[in-house]
């Protein structure tokens, strides 16, 4: 039972996550997200339920358009497997639970934004508007943490990355998606997140640099970052921080 549900919720994943990756990429240019259907970006021909199989329609027509033989971004399949991970992840992590459902959510903004925030380097007001009440709803509802500690965690999330984006290292787009995050994970774990975002994004940056993906002094997206800090210490925040006071008490 236990894996048939890991299964279902791993499809779930992958079919919510291509309609993530609509979201990601209409919201920034301020396009609907039900209308036009889905369809190619090069011929515009409309796409069938045969094209939108997640992950394996890209597989089976060779990541071009059946239609016009056109490349298809590799972004849509990758944000709809990296979905169905992550919420197999949350499921095995945490299970049916107030912190799987809040993981869950989490997952689903995150990925909406790191779609956006690759594609156009901007991170929507609208995705974090509809995901602030219901995050802030059940944080205060189940929060393990005593409360004072996500208020101090999104304070200290936000003022951060406004200190940054007041000498021009982030935009504001970074500051208010941080605050967020900062109030799900609390304090201490704001500032776990912060230091795996950075360490990622420097150790990622570092090796596209070396590679000649990306150009010295290029700005690159910090929001995909932040998400991957974000999630790694709500996962695993208790235990690193433990693990570390440990080695240093």
């Amino acid at each position: 039972m236990t894996t048939m549900l890991a299964i279902y919720i791993t499809i779930l994943g992958m079919v919510l996550g291509s309609f993530f990756n609509v979201v990601g990429l209409r919201i920034p240019v301020g396009k609907s997200v039900v209308r036009p259907p889905s369809q190619c970006g090069a011929c515009h021909k409309q796409l069938t339920g045969r094209d939108l199989i997640p992950v394996f329609s890209f597989l089976l027509a060779g990541g071009r358009c059946r239609h016009c033989g056109a490349k298809v971004s590799v972004i849509y399949p990758l944000g709809e497997a990296l979905t169905g991970l992550l919420f197999l992840w949350v499921y095995l992590r945490f299970g049916l639970t107030a912190e799987g459902i809040i993981g869950f959510l989490l997952v689903s903004m995150l990925i909406m934004i790191t779609v956006a925030d690759l594609k156009y380097m901007r991170i929507p007001n609208r995705i974090l508007l509809f995901f602030l009440p219901i995050l802030g709803a059940l944080i205060l509802i189940f929060h393990v943490a005593p409360l004072g500690q996500h208020v101090l965690g999104a304070l200290l999330g936000g003022g951060v990355m406004l200190l940054l984006a007041w000498f021009g290292g982030m935009g504001m787009g970074d500051v208010k998606l941080f605050a967020l995050c900062g109030f799900v994970v609390g304090f201490p774990g704001v500032i776990l997140a912060f230091l795996a975002a950075c360490l990622c994004g420097v150790l990622v940056g570092g090796i596209l640099l070396l590679l000649g993906v990306i150009k010295r002094r290029q700005p690159i997206p910090f929001g995909p970052w932040l998400a991957l800090g974000t999630l790694i210490t709500y996962g695993y925040g208790s235990q690193i921080i433990s693990g570390y006071l440990s080695l240093i008490g």
